[in-house]
């Protein structure tokens, strides 16, 4: 982990991490793997236009096929896209009880959250024959990443805000293992969100089939979730055809603290993050030498009981800062530059210093509140912008399975109020028959 003092310098080293999706050499292996898979050597956005031509073409059979040459399932291997309701039920008897109840509590608190969201958000209106009219999506996709890493709380994050909107089917795609199986902790957490079907499908394939269709998948109207540069890039490449999240990259945590923080703390909210990834930044922003350097040694203390050291070690070597600043405006300052995914403001009075923060997907205020609270148990969508996103976009919540239908009934004299002028603006802009069309009201529809 890198200090570093002043705003001038802070701000140079956090505009070097972020880096534009597709920017970054992909690693050898991959490029021989794509070799291997593609016979050729393509960068990784010609792949994802390769994957998604082909599952558009072949549907099933190309999905399939892309599950074995890229994702490994072997041959005899459970090849069916579609997982059974035998298989999902039978998850539950290999997830620990303990497990299940702490995955219902968590589902209960992210839909309480989303329902109090939920009553925000449903504000339709008419006043005078104008107005507005909000509808739930109809059908929405989520891919959901990792086989060795797997992540039921994202399934919950990703599902819950979906069904508490009204989306009246929610699907999920997700790779498997060579064996064709899925974990029984991401099958138990989307039975619990109450997910209408879940496909074996990974990588850009999965995007593909959302976005497209195929015999088995069925074609959504938004496609939810992170993933690595093939599933970015194709969530990009499709977005249009269909709705897109957002486009993630790694995971951002960004402390802001005062000589009153606990070091023991921060270095646990940091580490909590750069476990995460090799490529995740952890980012500490403080008015306190002393503070920085105790963070940085209780980093290093605590990194050697993690089971996921060498991870976090690598985050903390490539994207790790502390920066020492003259006052905590100018932490602010810098921390809503940056626009973190997740940003926790270990000072005193946090309350009032909320009131300075413009970017970020979601604030951690003072001491206790954990960041990884905020990943489980919390009740917000852990699913948040990253780089830099922020500065334009929002957690996923109930507002992204929403769409507003603007309503116009006009009456006698509401036209006749509205009419001239929009006669006016048609004929300058030389649209006859846009005019015509309103002067034929106003003449009693002569």
């Amino acid at each position: 982990m890198r200090l570093v003092h002043g705003n001038e310098e802070g701000r140079r080293l956090l505009a070097r991490l972020r880096r534009p999706l597709g920017e970054a050499e992909l690693p050898s292996a991959v490029r021989r793997e794509i070799r291997r898979v593609f016979g050729a050597d393509l960068d990784a956005q010609a792949v994802v236009d390769r994957i998604l031509a082909d599952v558009r073409e072949g549907g099933d059979a190309a999905i399939q096929r892309y599950n074995r040459e890229i994702d490994g399932v072997q041959a005899g291997a459970d090849l069916s896209l579609k997982v059974s309701a035998q298989e999902i039920e039978g998850a539950y008897a290999q997830v620990d009880e303990e497990v299940v109840r702490a995955l219902r509590f968590a589902a209960d608190r992210i839909r309480i959250y989303h329902q109090k969201q939920l009553d925000h958000s449903l504000a339709g209106f008419d006043e005078g024959g104008l107005g507005q009219v909000v509808r739930p999506l109809e059908r929405v996709g989520m891919y959901v990443p990792g086989t060795t890493a797997v992540y039921p709380s994202s399934v919950l994050m990703t599902a819950i805000p979906a069904r508490v909107a009204g989306v009246a089917e929610v699907y999920m795609a997700t790779p498997v293992a060579a064996d064709g199986s899925i974990s029984p902790l991401k099958l138990v957490a989307a039975d619990i969100a109450g997910v209408d079907g879940i496909f074996r499908a990974g990588g850009a394939q999965a995007i593909a089939a959302l976005a497209f269709g195929s015999e088995t998948i069925p074609r959504v109207d938004k496609i939810c979730g992170p993933g690595n540069i093939f599933v970015a890039l194709a969530k990009k490449t499709v977005h249009g055809l269909v709705g897109i999240d957002g486009i993630f990259g790694p995971t951002e945590t960004l402390v802001v603290a005062d000589d009153g923080a606990d070091p023991a703390l921060c270095a646990a909210d940091l580490l909590a993050q750069a476990e995460h990834d090799a490529l995740a930044s952890p980012i500490l922003i403080t008015t306190s030498d002393g503070l920085a350097e105790a963070v940085m040694r209780e980093i290093e203390q605590q990194l050697e009981s993690l089971e996921r050291r060498e991870i976090a070690d690598a985050a903390l070597e490539g994207q790790g800062l502390a920066i020492v600043v003259g006052t905590l405006e100018e932490a602010l300052a810098l921390a809503n530059e940056y626009a973190p995914e997740h940003l926790s403001l270990a000072v005193s009075d946090g309350e009032r210093h909320l009131g300075q923060v413009a970017n970020a997907g979601s604030v951690f205020v003072g001491g206790l509140s954990a960041e990884a609270v905020g990943d489980y148990t919390a009740g917000p969508s852990h699913v948040m912008p990253t780089g830099g996103s922020a500065r334009f976009s929002s957690a996923l919540g109930v507002h992204d399975f929403l769409k507003v239908i603007s309503v116009v009934s006009l009456d006698e004299t509401a036209l006749a109020e509205l009419g001239p002028a929009a006669v006016v603006i048609a004929g300058a802009e030389g649209f006859t028959a846009h005019a015509r069309a309103i002067e034929r009201r106003l003449e009693g529809g002569r």
